[in-house]
């Protein structure tokens, strides 16, 4: 598609460079005449498979320019909030330009004229950007590794094969960092594992243990790269305020807390963001099914009656077929009549938490418009 990256591509090239022709394709893939081109800039949604030496990406031509003062950060979950905290951290300490870019909605190539030798990027790596790149970044930051997007790449293997890509390429000058999850990688990088519970423990205004191994990953690299002092880096942490949509508070309407956690597309979230807020009392789940396994968000709600339930569209309805002999289950059609239940049996005092385990697509644009839509219906009435 013609989104954000592909108009700042097209952009980035009209500005710098010199070409006979430039075109923008939004057809299929095979219909593309290949000997048409010298380069071909793929999407990042364009399956990297089987792809001849024409093509690139935006993110392989920022990283064969700047890699060396990139950090990249990937994971299934938890990426934008520990790229936005490293962002915090390091605008706060540093002296030198740093540079927010990448999956968390701005393109990398935007900031090709303002980096100079002193600047330091910190690049938020989804799937598919790694998919296509014959280069790593200098620092690598790989969190954890769980079942997403297997509509796409099919199995788990084939999807850790392109997140790997964040260090396969790396040298023996570089650093990876990654999770106790995160199955092996051969890499020539000094490579680090993050224990989930590492024992360090940080003063922030985010919630959850989840949270808290995010901040692992800042700290290490903030004070093993970059040479911050143990208090700089904890007094930066402590006044960030987190993402938008992720466990966010939206208020409290006729005695009931709501919060907005639409970024979570995977059970494993969802569970993170009940157990994290602490009168939670009734949970909406549900969005586009993606042929993921379901199986320990199923066996969550078997074991906690003490929540409700409100279960809607594909993934919704998939999940509440294994759990519809339960009374405290129920499924609507849609957000607006999930938040119209919701405001019918959440107690006063209790917390109503939209946490989908599911992408927005084939509903909502993207996770922010349907974060936006929760919040509307819950302000109304």
């Amino acid at each position: 598609g013609y989104g954000r990256e592909g108009k700042s591509t097209e952009q980035f090239i009209n500005t710098y460079c010199s070409v006979a022709s430039l075109e923008v394709f939004e057809g299929k893939r095979e219909d593309i005449d290949e000997s048409k081109y010298d380069y071909i800039i793929k999407s990042p949604g364009i399956h990297a498979e089987d792809l001849s030496d024409k093509y690139t990406s935006q993110t392989e031509l920022f990283l064969e320019e700047f890699s060396a003062r990139t950090i990249g950060i990937t994971g299934t979950k938890g990426k934008s909030t520990t790229s936005s905290l490293m962002y915090h951290v390091l605008s706060d300490c540093l002296d030198s330009k740093v540079f927010l870019v990448g999956n968390i909605g701005i393109p990398c190539l935007d900031f090709y004229d303002k980096i100079d030798a002193d600047t330091v990027v910190v690049f938020e790596m989804s799937c598919h950007q790694l998919a296509k790149i014959s280069c790593s970044p200098h620092i690598a930051v790989f969190l954890n590794l769980y079942e997403e997007h297997l509509d796409y790449y099919k199995t788990l293997e084939n999807y850790f094969s392109k997140k790997k890509n964040i260090t396969l390429f790396q040298t023996e000058k570089d650093y990876f960092y990654y999770g106790d999850n995160v199955p092996e990688i051969e890499t020539k990088a000094t490579a680090q594992m993050i224990q989930f519970d590492s024992g360090m423990r940080f003063d922030m205004k985010l919630l959850g243990e989840h949270n808290q191994f995010n901040a692992v990953f800042v700290y290490k690299v903030c004070s093993e790269l970059f040479g911050l002092s143990d208090a700089k880096i904890r007094e930066s942490i402590a006044t960030f305020e987190g993402l938008n949509h992720r466990m966010q508070y939206v208020g409290n309407y006729n005695g009931i807390d709501f919060y907005n956690d639409s970024i979570s597309t995977i059970p494993n979230a969802t569970i993170q963001a009940i157990n994290s807020i602490q009168n939670t009392k009734t949970v909406l789940i549900g969005g586009m099914d993606r042929k993921i396994d379901y199986s320990v968000l199923v066996d969550f709600i078997k074991k906690h009656n003490e929540y409700y339930y409100i279960m809607s569209y594909e993934s919704g309805k998939r999940i509440y077929n294994e759990v519809s002999q339960l009374d405290y289950c129920c499924c609507v059609e849609d957000l607006k009549e999930a938040v119209e239940k919701a405001k019918e049996i959440t107690p006063k005092g209790k917390a109503c938490v939209f946490s989908p385990a599911a992408a927005s697509y084939g509903y909502f644009k993207n996770f922010e418009e349907r974060g936006e839509a929760y919040m509307k219906h819950v302000r109304e009435g």
